[in-house]
């Protein structure tokens, strides 16, 4: 835990905390750079507050086995060697080689834990990174202490706290690799992945495994009965990944690199129990016109000026025969007509593959503010020929002036559960005993979706919610209000004869 700060600090949660302290670093580094430099920093701290936790109970036990590296393996520990050590760090933060220092330090990491090698930052000693500044964060990181399981907690919320904040940084470009957490929850609360393979073919930072596992926990499960795959297109994000999983604890495999899903697959025969996504939206220029005769296309063939039926195909792909699909994806994937969209959706429907699809509020991402859904498909489902329709654009709440998210029951009681309320209800869609409620949800069959030219824009199925009676007769409730706005009405002549007398005072007149 970190030392307590003065009173005008004592309402910060420690991410806010940390990442006040971390600010230093702006100054000369753009927020991708800067990303890189303090999540590096808060890995190589964890790993060190851990190694030195085991490392002295071997030192308390006396048998001299504490410069083992085989005994920390057990523990799931990184071993760490004399000059990755944080004291060595933190005794070179006021020198002009702090930079290097780190570099070395990373390099020994990965030199000695082969689940490492290639994805820790190992740019600190650049030119441009301010080295005096750099030492500051060393300096904060030194009060910081991780050991135990609390401390992985902590350090995930931190992790958790700082992607998100980098999103809003970095704005569009940002929202490339953090999925807002009440989505990624949302996705992980209906497809319930206890056991099994779990896929990402667009996985940025890693999120859906992340709330995959804290899902498990929740529900009493065991990690150890998932394995992870995953695949990412950006160096940097790919990177990011693999430490944001590692912290966990959570092994995963993200292929040999970063790599294009489309055009280098690198789980080409996973086969995967559970795939879920939220690949980037629209994207026309994914290389369509190069793969025109790819097996992945069992639903035809996805226009080249935009990816997102080549996401679900590619999904569907790699999923099971009993497995389960949630990705987000633009609202415009629901009624698009343009090029081969609508005959493919109209495809996939008549496979019985759609279980569900539930429109998002807008105002949950950082990068984009085009309105969302979340489509979920399934191999084998609860209720074949039927599929759920959810309209949720009017739930969650505003964490602040520009951003929503869906409450998950852990915040004020104000906000509700909205997440819980959507998985519900599709629990209740699979075991037969759901109840249809306007405005918000209903089950349509294939044979409706097809009379609405196989449209699923969820508005069509629920209708429109209806009004709570308030007790008061129409004729009377007609007449008060008539009365309200005749009085409304006559406030504003007044309003405006009192605005004419005093400009004519002045001289002016109002035309």
């Amino acid at each position: 835990m970190a030392k307590k700060t003065k009173n005008t600090e004592s309402n910060k949660s420690i991410e806010q905390m940390l990442w006040d302290s971390a600010n230093v670093l702006r100054g000369n580094l753009d927020a991708a750079e800067y990303k890189s430099v303090v999540l590096g920093l808060v890995f190589l701290k964890y790993i060190n507050d851990c190694f030195i936790a085991k490392y002295n109970e071997l030192v308390a036990e006396g048998d001299g086995f504490e410069e083992d590296p085989d005994e920390y393996i057990g523990d799931n520990i990184f071993f760490v060697e004399p000059e990755a050590r944080w004291s060595t760090i933190a005794e070179s933060s006021l020198k002009a080689e702090i930079g290097t220092v780190i570099d070395t330090a990373m390099e020994a990491l990965e030199r000695k834990n082969k689940q490492l090698k290639g994805i820790l930052p190992k740019n600190y000693a650049r030119p441009e990174l301010d080295k005096r500044r750099l030492g500051n964060v060393v300096d904060i990181f030194n009060n910081l202490r991780f050991d135990g399981r609390e401390a992985r907690d902590v350090l995930g919320r931190v992790y958790e706290y700082f992607l998100g904040e980098f999103a809003r940084e970095e704005g569009k470009k940002g929202g490339e690799f953090y999925t807002p957490s009440c989505v990624v929850r949302t996705i992980v609360e209906v497809i319930q992945p206890y056991k099994g393979k779990i896929f990402d073919p667009a996985c940025g930072s890693g999120g859906m495994f992340v709330q995959s596992s804290k899902f498990i926990e929740r529900h009493q499960g065991n990690i150890n009965n998932i394995s992870v795959y995953g695949q990412e297109l950006n160096s940097n994000t790919w990177r990011l990944a693999q430490m944001n999983l590692a912290i966990r604890g959570i092994e995963a495999n993200f292929g040999a690199s970063y790599a294009d899903s489309f055009h280098d697959d690198q789980h080409p025969f996973l086969k995967a129990d559970f795939v879920m996504a939220n690949p980037p939206f629209n994207i026309s220029n994914w290389g369509g016109d190069q793969l025109r005769d790819d097996p992945r296309w069992q639903y035809g063939i996805p226009p080249e000026g935009n990816a997102n039926f080549a996401w679900m195909q590619h999904m569907l792909y790699h999923l099971s025969d009993h497995g389960r699909i949630g990705l987000v994806l633009a609202n415009g994937s629901l009624s698009s007509q343009q090029g081969t969209e609508g005959e493919i959706r109209k495809n996939i429907l008549l496979a019985d593959l759609v279980e569900g699809i539930v429109a998002m509020p807008s105002q949950l991402f950082y990068n984009v503010q085009i309105p969302c859904c979340l489509w979920f498909l399934s191999k084998k489902k609860a209720q074949p020929g039927k599929t759920l329709f959810i309209d949720a654009r009017n739930m969650g709440y505003m964490k602040d002036r520009t951003h929503r998210e869906l409450s998950c029951g852990e915040e004020s009681e104000d906000h509700g559960n909205d997440i819980g309320r959507i998985a519900e209800t599709f629990e209740r869609f699979r075991n037969g005993t759901f109840e249809p409620e306007k405005g918000y949800s209903a089950v349509a069959t294939t044979d409706e979706i097809a009379a609405q030219d196989y449209i699923l824009t969820p508005g069509r199925y629920v209708g429109i919610a209806e009004v709570k009676d308030d007790g008061e007769p129409f004729q009377e409730k007609m007449e008060r209000l008539t009365a309200e706005l005749s009085d409304l009405f006559a406030q504003s002549h007044a309003l405006e004869d009192e605005i004419r007398r005093q400009l004519a005072s002045i001289g002016f007149t109002l035309k």
